[in-house]
């Protein structure tokens, strides 16, 4: 549920957000429940923690950034659920410091395996946060999707750099920590015992085309989220795509 005053936004998490809310209202009808406990790790300033809440879930954000929590809580008054989201302090590694374990009926853990020591650790700490059957949504830095965009920017040597590097970095001056395979991404799960329902990728061409084109073209910017929604479940173009979502379900 992207902000309606900046539809380009809708590039970044249209994908997700299907994917996610289908999700929670499998979620609703197997517990009975309307709503549900959500858990979002490293949800920031609420990009998703908030529309989750819109539906009617309570939400717990742990992030590590005081100003992240301090926006996620004006954006959830501004919205009129503040009493549906509450921001803790920490982060996926110590996870268990603010959160209880098996409390939560899904988690949320994205943009966050880039930036942390283990990431087998972050995923396992996630899945345990998770009551029996809850879902696991995970979204990740795509190694594919960097280097295609080195490659196309004229860097090639960079490109060829990313291909070659263990965490998937084209240099030093990369912001990125570390990137992933589909398969990397879905063994990590799979070490956990949490079943693979499905795997997306996310923003496979938004990234590369102008932007002055879908702000300008008529029509460009629903054909570009129709084709990335036709895209992202198919196989060949998860390794282009800038993330990648994988959706798991923890076994009763």
């Amino acid at each position: 549920m992207p902000d309606p005053m900046r539809p380009r936004a809708s590039l970044r998490t249209a994908v997700v957000w299907e994917v996610l809310k289908d999700a929670l209202d499998r979620r609703v009808k197997a517990t009975g429940r309307e709503a549900l406990d959500v858990l979002d790790t490293g949800g920031g300033s609420g990009n998703f923690a908030v529309p989750v809440a819109r539906l009617g879930h309570r939400v717990t954000v742990v992030d590590p950034s005081p100003n992240a929590l301090f926006a996620l809580e004006r954006r959830a008054a501004e919205a009129e659920v503040a009493d549906r989201v509450r921001g803790v302090q920490g982060d996926v590694l110590g996870l268990f410091d603010v959160v209880e374990r098996g409390g939560y009926d899904v988690v949320l853990c994205h943009g966050v395996l880039e930036y942390v020591e283990d990431p087998a650790e972050g995923v396992r700490n996630a899945v345990d946060a998770l009551r029996s059957e809850g879902a696991l949504s995970l979204l990740a830095a795509g190694l594919g999707g960097a280097v295609l965009a080195r490659a196309l920017a004229g860097h090639f040597t960079e490109a060829r750099r990313a291909l070659g590097d263990p965490a998937g970095r084209w240099g030093d001056g990369d912001p990125v920590p570390r990137r992933f395979t589909a398969e990397q991404l879905t063994a990590l799960v799979a070490a956990t015992g949490v079943e693979v329902g499905a795997v997306h990728g996310v923003r496979v061409f938004a990234d590369l085309v102008p932007g002055v084109l879908v702000d300008t073209e008529p029509g460009a910017l629903d054909a570009l989220l129709k084709l990335e929604a036709a895209a992202a479940e198919l196989p060949a173009f998860h390794s282009v795509a800038t993330q990648l979502h994988v959706l798991g379900e923890k076994r009763a």
